[in-house]
């Protein structure tokens, strides 16, 4: 509908509308009567008859909108998808009879898998988070859930992080049920289809979707079954407020609506390990044996080697890893996976590796003039930093030197092609013949038959990132990566270039994502970080922020780090919601509660901001709950 707003009217995302207009709403219900003592204005005109928020998506919205500090309105823009009036006026499909259960096919490496798929074709609701086996099936093991869940005659929702992982689900649900059960909800389609495609799903006409990031919303009509695929990658954090990451959205999906959750991925967070410790879902894994045998031998070269390999000193390529590349070669494509540009160094002890932190918060400590150390959390200034482990006075932070991988392959190998996957231009597969794929983190192309052997160059580079997160993103990424290698009963092999000792390395020889992330749960509890505690942050002029923390009643024991700087956002890169605007001064400021705190900290923020913006005027102030990087 639109309804008409006098001048200085307020419009739907909380800003000032001059002169008056006509804005765009949604009509939920209809009263004879109204607590609002004023006059009334009429509707201007009913855009469309076409319902698009339900009761449910409505619920759901508030949610979204009490668990992140917004609003209602900018929730329902990430949930209703811009009108198409073309795609509107045609009709949507007839909806297909119920499928049959499916067979339980490669679910059965796993112990708990052919129940998992029962549960859900006889309408039961199993939470699972489910470490994936390495290899190349989990797509179709994906399909075979929500095969379960039609079979049942209920919905399905599976969310993924990007276009390319979307479209192997998607490839997988087509050969399993065939085309019509299921659609695919990605930005690569326009305006006019996506929305034709969301309209099928929210008359019923289709019962299953397989999207990115803004699928986490589609209508599914009696869902059964919402799917998260590889949480931990920061595709499934929407940048635009208030910022809601697909796991949470699916969490309370599954919730409210009594519906099962499956939370996958090769790699486990934090998060997703607290699912398990608390009993909200079942850890769903294979045995030992079956994983030594689906997932390659990883084999690590450590700094003190490579400070006595002349190889690696001339050509940064350790002998191991130059074998492993010459002997895969013979077979197959081998993948070499380089640090993404702009990974920034972390201090961390010279003699140990201990990442330096502060006393005060136990935040990551930085240089940020070459000199004094500050605290990225809460400011303070530390002077007398010495490591906790071993007592050592010395720092050391390390040196990204990816640029060149491409070229020094080429040179050592001048016989074997050479292809990149990056930024600019990801490759989505190759052949399995023998060539070199060098490819940043998250880029890695699909090849055919799997890699023969695999290279993660420069781990340091991942694992000195100032960010909490740091390890079990590298871990993340590694696994990712190998898990595109052969299993090592068919001779694939991954080497790493990073300290042996290390936690996140060693989790990887024995691929052991799952305990990488309890052990980390577990010391995160100690320290009181994310996700045991729960953590705001709250950033703006400094002015404007120091009000609005005055002005908040916060949580009792609510604990606030700093202010900090903000740095402005980086040149030839768009400005996030979150950085601070080219030429101004901003500053950011973290609230930490205690655990079971944290809707209340959540409310007080968000009350605090509206009666900021009803007072009209003044400069922004961001809120972010449980925001992705703190460091």
């Amino acid at each position: 509908m639109r309804v008409r707003f006098g001048a200085g009217g307020r419009n739907v995302r909380g800003g000032r509308r001059e002169g008056g207009g006509l804005i765009d709403g949604f009509l939920i219900e209809r009263r004879a009567e109204s607590d609002y003592q004023g006059a009334l204005a009429a509707l201007a005109y009913v855009v469309s008859p076409e319902p698009v928020l339900g009761p449910e998506l409505l619920a759901l919205s508030r949610a979204v909108a009490d668990r992140y500090a917004g609003s209602l309105a900018d929730v329902l823009q990430l949930a209703v998808p811009p009108r198409n009036g073309r795609a509107e006026s045609r009709p949507s499909p007839d909806p297909l009879p119920p499928p049959a259960p499916p067979e339980a096919g490669s679910w059965e490496r796993y112990g708990q898998g052919p129940a998992f798929l029962r549960a859900l074709a006889e309408g039961g609701a199993p939470r699972a988070v489910w470490t994936a086996l390495p290899g190349p099936h989990w797509p179709d093991e994906i399909a075979r859930a929500v095969a379960a869940t039609l079979a049942s005659g209920r919905g399905a929702l599976v969310v993924v992080p990007d276009g390319r992982a979307a479209a192997r689900v998607d490839t997988a649900l087509t050969g399993l049920l065939g085309k019509g059960r299921h659609t695919l909800l990605t930005a690569d389609s326009g305006p006019e289809k996506r929305y034709g495609q969301w309209l099928a799903v929210r008359r019923g006409s289709v019962r299953a979707v397989v999207g990115t990031r803004a699928a986490m919303f589609a209508p599914v009509a009696d869902l059964g079954l919402v799917v998260v695929w590889d949480d931990g990658d920061s595709s499934h954090s929407d940048d635009n407020a208030p910022f809601p990451h697909v796991r949470e959205v699916l969490e309370l999906r599954a919730a409210h609506g009594g519906c099962g959750f499956l939370l996958g991925g090769t790699s486990c967070t934090v998060e997703a390990a607290q699912l398990v410790e608390t009993g909200w879902a079942l850890p769903l894994s294979a045995d030992r044996e079956r994983l030594r045998s689906a997932a390659p031998l990883v084999r690590t070269v450590g700094d003190g080697e490579l400070a006595r390999d002349g190889a690696a000193r001339s050509a940064r390529l350790p002998s191991l890893a130059w074998q492993t590349v010459r002997d895969g070669l013979r077979t197959g494509p081998v993948l070499v996976q380089v640090p993404r540009r702009g990974y920034a160094p972390r201090l961390a002890c010279e003699r140990c590796r201990t990442p330096a932190r502060c006393r005060h918060c136990a935040g990551p400590l930085g240089a940020p003039d070459q000199q004094d150390l500050d605290c990225a959390w809460c400011g303070r200034a530390e002077t007398s930093w010495h490591c906790e482990s071993c007592g050592s006075f010395r720092l050391r932070a390390q040196i990204v030197g990816a640029r060149r991988t491409a070229e020094e392959l080429g040179r050592a190998f001048p016989a074997v092609p050479v292809r990149t996957s990056g930024r600019d231009h990801i490759l989505d597969a190759v052949p399995g013949v023998p060539a070199l794929v060098v490819s940043t983190p998250g880029a890695e192309p699909v090849a055919d038959g799997g890699y023969a052997a695999a290279l993660l160059l420069d781990g340091w580079a991942m694992l000195g990132r100032p960010d909490l997160r740091a390890g079990e993103e590298a871990l993340r990424r590694w696994t990712s990566a190998a898990s595109l290698v052969r299993g090592q009963s068919e001779g694939g092999t991954v080497v790493i270039v990073a300290e042996p000792t290390l936690r996140a390395v060693q989790a990887l020889v024995r691929w052991d994502p799952a305990g990488y992330a309890r052990r980390e749960l577990a010391e995160r509890a100690e320290l009181g970080f994310p996700p045991v505690s729960r953590m705001a942050s709250v950033t703006g002029p400094a002015e404007a922020l120091a009000a609005f923390l005055a002005a908040a009643e916060l949580p009792p024991q609510a604990q606030i780090l700093g202010p900090v700087p903000v740095p402005a956002a980086e040149p030839g890169r768009p400005r996030r919601a979150w950085d601070a605007p080219p030429g101004e001064s901003w500053e950011r400021a973290l609230v930490r509660v205690e655990p079971g705190r944290g809707a209340a900290l959540a409310a007080a923020l968000k009350t605090a901001q509206a009666a900021r913006m009803a007072k009209g005027g003044g400069e922004p102030v961001r809120i972010r709950i449980d925001p992705p990087d703190i460091g």
